[in-house]
């Protein structure tokens, strides 16, 4: 891949309930949750040969729960890492915390990305997990040590305020979660999301030279660094796309939507015009593109 392409991989096979290694010393599992947001599933890792780490352990799902207990086979699991917390990534720590006696690890709770503004509602309220509570908050650059095993935590906001990845220490491995996917962008939806946050984000990881990243949903990525500037390609291509938009004539997201994103499934139109949203945001704030107020999804834009 050229620094200038982005190909997506949806080759995967979930194989829902069994545990599959996928690199020495580490197993994923896929919850049997596939949805147009999360692919085939939820991938949780289990991480250790003898004693343990749970990586996202999913949703409350029996089903996975009973998959999880199988995979660790009565092996002692010290930790349970959370990269965040969306409803599809957290809430089985707390039963699984409560079987297997781990502590729980995440940068944080729950949060915007920013203050809501006045009359806003968060679109994706039903997706956040507000229950969750590290028993360790884990800092930007700090290292867990486990038995066997090290992993650091790298704050990437951006799909989500507390978004953390987690690097394996002396593997190159990295577990991306939603943050890079081979198989498809993220979700970038203000207020729980910010697309600024996410391209700085982006910008850490480039600085870093792991080999494999082990995501939240789908396969792996096997070349990071080049996959990573397609990525922000990508992202800056979409920017130019919408600003363009605006310079012709479109005054509204949906217009852009409408235009922009004519090819992709009709289920993602809601999720493409707060991705739309979360690169006007990031325009307005550049100064390219103005509005009355707020950047909103009912909002009238025009060049600036």
């Amino acid at each position: 891949m050229n620094k200038m392409a982005l190909v997506f991989d949806t080759d995967f096979t979930p194989a829902y309930g069994e545990a599959h290694e996928v690199s020495p010393n580490i197993s994923r599992l896929t919850v049997n949750n596939p949805s147009a947001f999360t692919f085939h599933g939820t991938n949780t890792y289990i991480v250790g040969t003898d004693h343990l780490a749970i990586i996202d352990p999913g949703p409350e799902d029996d089903a996975h729960f009973e998959a999880i207990l199988k995979a660790v086979n009565g092996r002692p699991v010290s930790h349970i890492l959370v990269s965040h917390t969306h409803r599809d990534h957290s809430p089985l720590a707390a039963r699984l915390k409560q079987v297997l006696g781990a502590q729980t690890v995440a940068e944080g709770v729950h949060r915007p990305s920013r203050e809501y503004h006045q009359g806003e509602v968060n679109m994706l309220d039903a997706a956040a997990d507000t229950d969750f509570v590290p028993d360790i908050f884990l800092k930007d650059g700090e290292t867990l040590q486990g038995d066997g095993w090290a992993l650091t935590g790298i704050h990437t906001p951006g799909h989500a305020a507390n978004h953390m990845v987690f690097a394996l220490e002396n593997t190159g491995v990295l577990f991306s979660a939603d943050h890079v996917m081979a198989w498809a962008t993220s979700v970038v939806a203000p207020p729980d999301g910010s697309m600024s946050d996410y391209m700085a984000s982006l910008d850490v990881l480039l600085e870093r030279d792991d080999q494999l990243y082990l995501p939240g949903h789908g396969g792996a990525v096997t070349n990071p660094a080049a996959f990573l500037r397609g990525l922000r390609m990508h992202r800056k291509m979409r920017e130019r796309a919408i600003l363009e938009r605006v310079i012709t004539g479109d005054r509204t997201i949906m217009e852009i939507v409408r235009a922009i994103y004519r090819d992709i499934d009709p289920r993602l139109h809601g999720a493409a015009a707060l991705s739309v949203m979360a690169h006007m945001e990031d325009l307005v704030g550049k100064g390219l593109v103005k509005t009355d107020g707020y950047a909103s999804l009912e909002g009238i834009y025009s060049p600036s």
